[in-house]
């Protein structure tokens, strides 16, 4: 008789451990498939939204366009020093192309206007010439008159003091 009740209780707990197998195996398959699902969607959105933007970005390069001024050649705010400056301005239409020609003579006067008023210690320094590019940027689109500004941003190709 102890063999008989030796073997009713090895086959009851032979079956708890088949269930929790397969009960882990489940469990592992379904992880597997919502996580694959998951990186799958999160790749397809990230994706989708990156070429998104890069097309975009490429609709506005193709719509800005670059105008040079001549050279400017500036007394400066103390006595003595001189300023050498050549601007190019990136317009954010190229429809605005022929108004930012007609209108060179006052943007020139402008810009002419702010930077002989400075000091050489105030454009001397990196902050001071992005505060001098901020300030004209201001400026000039105040000039154009628009109600969205002509000018997305203006290089400084030649900056020589003395």
């Amino acid at each position: 008789m102890a063999d008989k009740k030796e073997e009713p209780q090895e086959e009851t707990t032979e079956v708890p451990k088949k269930k929790a197998n397969k009960t882990l195996i489940i469990i592992i398959i379904a992880a597997s498939i919502v996580l694959g699902a998951g990186g799958f969607v999160g790749y397809k959105l990230l994706a989708g939204k990156k070429s998104d933007s890069e097309t975009h970005e490429k609709k506005v390069e193709a719509k800005t366009s670059i105008i040079a001024l001549d050279p400017f050649v500036l007394n400066l705010a103390d006595h003595g020093r001189y300023l050498k400056v050549t601007i190019q301005f990136e317009i954010t239409d190229e429809a605005l192309l022929e108004t930012v020609k007609s209108k060179t003579p006052q943007l020139r006067d402008t810009i002419i206007t702010l930077v002989s008023s400075k000091s050489l210690n105030s454009i001397a320094s990196p902050e001071g010439k992005f505060q001098l590019k901020d300030e004209v940027l201001f400026r000039t689109n105040q000039i154009m008159g628009l109600d969205k500004d002509a000018f997305k941003n203006l290089y400084f190709t030649e900056f020589v003091m003395q």
